[in-house]
């Protein structure tokens, strides 16, 4: 295993959350628990689900498991940065990270095909619909734009089920039913064994909530939850 600097990594998590260098306005409190919309950091999960990704990644090395890394939902790309920051840190050649958004918000209330998620109050707000270029960006800014990188832009039902795995992690932050939905269905069965998934917002909203629940039920999967703050939760794939 490569000689890692912790300090290269512990400051990439602070630059991404601009804990250092907080907008004019921002509530550090806030930011450090995930429970802003910054204006210009490039995440929002807070420190928390920071760590959690970095345990994930840590244990996915350690433990040789295969597979590259996705996140379902990325906003400004700020955990998918993070991502990439580790692996460059360990050294990490034989891994992707799969950046999976439709860069234009969430679909029309009309397209939506699950009544719960209609009345999301987010549904219509600018600052949630981030195009590819801004996100590329980022990844540029960060020096993190390379052949390691793999951009799947559409809506889920369309791009999730043409990627073939496997994978070692698994971060989902759709925050809907049907995006939660679409990508367990479509990417649990190729997560690796030993691998990890994350769901970012288990706690917070119900549809999101109930997408996890209903597939767990239906397909059987007993391995414990664990809760990594007050919205995210994630478990360790065991079979």
């Amino acid at each position: 295993m490569a000689v890692v600097n912790v300090d290269v990594i512990e400051t990439l998590k602070r630059q991404l959350l601009r804990l250092d260098n907080l907008e004019e306005g921002a509530d550090i409190g806030l930011r450090i628990v995930g429970r802003d919309w910054p204006k210009e950091a490039e995440t929002m999960i807070g420190l928390k689900r920071m760590e959690n990704i970095q345990y994930c990644i840590e244990e996915i090395v350690k433990n040789n498991i295969s597979g590259d890394l996705i996140e379902t939902g990325v906003w400004r790309g700020g955990a998918c940065i993070f991502m990439c920051g580790i692996l460059k840190e360990y050294e990490i050649k034989d891994k992707k990270v799969y950046v999976a958004d439709s860069f234009k918000g969430f679909p029309l209330i009309d397209n939506l095909r699950y009544n719960s998620d209609k009345g999301a109050a987010f549904l219509n707000e600018p600052i949630l619909s981030v195009s590819r270029k801004e996100v590329e960006d980022n990844f540029e800014k960060y020096g993190m734009l390379d052949e390691q990188v793999e951009f799947v832009e559409g809506w889920f039902k369309d791009t999730l089920p043409k990627l073939k795995g496997p994978f070692a992690l698994l971060r989902l932050d759709g925050d809907l039913f049907e995006s939660t939905w679409d990508a367990l269905v479509n990417l649990y069965s190729k997560l690796s064994v030993g691998g990890y998934i994350i769901i970012d917002d288990y706690m917070d909203l119900e549809v999101c909530f109930n997408a996890v629940n209903i597939f767990r039920n239906k397909y059987n999967i007993i391995e414990k939850m664990v809760l990594i703050d007050n919205s995210g939760i994630y478990w360790k794939k065991e079979r």
